[in-house]
């Protein structure tokens, strides 16, 4: 059997906008086997957590991803108002809902432009980011900000969607759903991408099940989940839209996913921006004086999948315990099965088809006495530590049905 070659991807890499290794180990050109090592990025943002008010952690969760920055504190707020038994008005589910699907809008094009540019097809890096231009520019109207939009906060929102922005906003959807379909026929259509990333990347049905991965991913083998969908929330219930899939699970079909959603997602601003005029003297909040005992679980759709956030409250202005948990968390363990087999040139593409996020996944590795500089404990016995506390939990809330 010949010798293995080591092919490091990182932890500094072009392809890569944050730090994180894979190891390849190649025969040739063909990829056998894949090593992930992380913990380059980890901020101890569950830690932090436990030390901020509720209304501190929304700015806090919104710095998990730049990139689908509501979509942590739309979860974090799902999770909050289920303890609280807060129910937000539809004005609120509306322009949450408005800002969730802007966000997913540039998201899928910045990672279809990346994808061009990864592929050596810089038209459409071009073509994609300068049709996101305009959707960054509706989020610094409706929030000041181009990112971080500092929009939520328990049982409700900050800022309203005033009746003079809608037009404004409108004419920009109508603007994109024109360059959207020129930018989705020309990837749809183009038999030089067809031969490069058709049979690419193939992750089966049966794959996204044992992976549990979520989002463009799942949906792109043929496994229709989304949360909007699965456990209704904000406005999502109250408009009509469709579950995009496809079956080939390769990266063309991530591809095509993503290109559709962005239609589906300009459908459901529009059903929003049409709610907002039925709901001129809404309410954009509920009065919240105070966040009880309890246990809450929130999820989101990003425009990754699911977002999954879990908050214990003890009755005080601060939860005892916040666990997150992003998509990329379960789509990366997934570059295992996509990328062994494949040319080490495929691997890369492979590797960012699931769009995927190391910051929002990064764990605690190693733990550290700060003034010795002693290793306390690994990685394994640090899954001991969480495991022994949630059995602890686990008692605690059998106890008190």
């Amino acid at each position: 059997m010949s010798k293995k070659t080591l092919i490091p991807i990182g932890p500094y890499h072009p392809l890569q906008e944050e730090p994180e290794l894979f190891k390849l180990y190649c025969d040739g050109e063909i990829v056998k086997d894949i090593k992930w090592e992380t913990g380059y990025n980890h901020r101890g943002i569950e830690k932090l957590s436990e030390s901020k008010t509720y209304e501190q952690i929304f700015f806090l969760v919104e710095r998990i991803c730049g990139i689908c920055s509501t979509s942590h504190p739309f979860a974090f707020a799902n999770a909050v108002e289920e303890i609280a038994g807060i129910e937000v008005t539809d004005r609120t589910k509306y322009i949450r809902s408005i800002i969730g699907e802007l966000e997913r809008i540039h998201s899928h094009l910045l990672w279809v432009g990346l994808a061009g540019h990864f592929l050596g097809y810089n038209t459409v890096f071009m073509w994609a980011w300068k049709y996101r231009e305009p959707v960054l520019d509706l989020f610094e109207m409706i929030s000041g900000n181009r990112n971080s939009y500092a929009m939520f906060k328990v049982g409700g929102v900050r800022r309203d969607i005033e009746m003079a922005k809608i037009p404004v906003i409108q004419k920009v959807l109508d603007d994109l759903k024109k360059k959207a379909d020129m930018l989705t026929g020309a990837v749809m259509d183009d038999p030089v991408i067809h031969a490069r990333i058709r049979g690419v990347g193939i992750l089966t049905k049966q794959d996204i099940i044992d992976y549990g991965a979520v989002g463009p991913t799942a949906r792109a083998s043929g496994v229709a989940i989304d949360v909007r969908k699965d456990d209704p929330y904000a406005a999502y219930p109250l408009v009509n839209w469709k579950v995009i899939t496809a079956q080939a699970g390769d990266v063309f079909a991530k591809a095509e996913v993503r290109l559709l959603e962005i239609h589906e997602s300009i459908s459901i601003i529009e059903q929003c921006l049409d709610g907002l005029k039925k709901e001129k003297e809404g309410d954009i909040a509920v009065k919240v004086k105070e966040i009880p005992e309890g246990i809450g679980i929130g999820r989101a759709e990003a425009p990754r999948g699911e977002v999954f956030h879990f908050v214990k409250s003890d009755g005080s202005n601060s939860p005892v315990r916040h666990k997150i948990r992003a998509p990329s968390y379960v789509n990366i363990a997934t570059f295992k099965k996509s990328c062994i087999g494949q040319t080490i040139a495929d691997a890369t593409i492979s590797l960012a088809a699931v769009d995927p996020c190391y910051c929002c996944t990064e764990r605690m590795a190693v733990a550290y006495d700060l003034n010795s500089g002693d290793k306390i404990m690994n990685a394994n016995e640090l899954i001991n530590v969480s495991v022994r506390k949630t059995n602890e939990i686990r008692k605690e809330i059998k106890s008190q049905l």
